[in-house]
């Protein structure tokens, strides 16, 4: 994803440009370019009137739900008491019409926001090459899985990759994490997603001996599978490195073992774990940028929230800053 700061007004011009790039590279037309460039200035615009640290962050989704722009808007100020009242047009606290946050979730086929006392606020929106009539009553389904990957700053691309895949009634995931950062971090993580996407009818554990064998030509890296099998109510989560885990059910989470080691480099041991996984019980997978330190018992009904909002928060708050930064979420797809 494309991380853009936005702390003063000379910055909304800059992230218009960039999300309206993103928008023409998926083929959208003038129309649909034009309503990525409305959404992201009214919430560039709310950033430097509202926000504190704000970033907005641009990329593009694929899912069961359709392909489009993906943009977070996220800052670190004094939060919202009353969401549902911002969504109402005319209000505002800040002197404007106040159909900013309005306007964005009828622009959007996918729309959610989060913000606690102190904590800040987060606005998610999707926006499609097309609109139906209805999208502008009802916003679409809500996705399986979300993410958020940044590169360190300065560098073009992320050193860290992550694929989903379905399974039966559930799904595999994988997030490669490759030594570094930079081109040949994102080398050896595009190989592992490679190698996963050959192997993941496969149990998890081979997946991830076959991706430490297909890694060997590179820097190697961090690497974890996990895959939820619905039918047994289980998470089997196997890693080499410190790709970290945590499946959160009922306000409880429980942190999941990953083995010391470089997929591709040494690997002493690969084994598999297995945890109980419901129907409410929400999986996150971090790269090395995200601290370890990471919680959602400060943030009521997150669980509950869109998982790229989830992601995204998560980011915000513990991004270590000197890595790239990925963040994997994943739900029950009947949930």
């Amino acid at each position: 994803m494309i991380s853009v700061t936005v702390t003063e007004a000379s910055q909304v011009a800059e992230t218009r440009r960039r999300a309206s790039g993103v928008a023409l590279s998926l083929g959208f037309d003038e129309t649909a370019v034009g309503r990525v460039a409305i959404v992201v200035t009214e919430l560039a615009t709310n950033l430097v009137k509202y926000g504190t640290n704000g970033e907005i962050l641009i990329g593009i989704f694929e899912d069961e739900t359709g392909t489009g722009v993906e943009i977070l808007a996220l800052d670190r100020g004094t939060g919202i008491s009353d969401l549902a009242a911002v969504l109402r047009d005319g209000y505002s606290t800040g002197g404007s019409p106040g159909t900013g946050l309005g306007a964005v979730r009828r622009q959007s086929q996918a729309f959610d926001m989060a913000a606690w006392p102190n904590r800040g606020l987060a606005v998610l929106t999707r926006i499609t090459s097309t609109v139906s009539r209805a999208s502008s009553v009802a916003l679409g389904p809500v996705p399986h899985f979300g993410a958020v990957g940044v590169p360190l700053r300065g560098e073009a691309v992320s050193g860290d990759a992550y694929c989903v895949r379905p399974h039966g009634k559930g799904w595999t995931v994988l997030v490669a994490d490759g030594l570094g950062h930079g081109p040949l971090a994102a080398q050896a993580s595009d190989a592992a997603v490679r190698v996963f996407r050959a192997h993941d009818h496969e149990p998890p554990g081979r997946i991830l001996a076959s991706v430490h064998a297909g890694l060997g030509h590179t820097r190697g890296g961090a690497v974890s599978v996990a895959r939820y099998d619905a039918d047994r109510g289980t998470l089997v989560f196997t890693g080499i490195g410190n790709v970290a885990g945590g499946v959160i059910t009922g306000g409880v989470t429980k942190r999941l073992v990953s083995l010391a080691g470089t997929a591709g480099l040494v690997a002493r041991r690969i084994q598999e774990f297995e945890y109980p996984f419901t129907p409410q019980s929400v999986l996150v997978m971090c790269s090395d940028g995200i601290g370890t330190s990471w919680s959602l018992e400060n943030y009521p009904g997150l669980v509950g929230a869109h998982p790229t909002l989830i992601a995204g928060v998560i980011y915000r708050d513990f991004a270590r800053g000197r890595d790239d930064a990925t963040v994997v979420v994943a739900k029950d797809p009947a949930s």
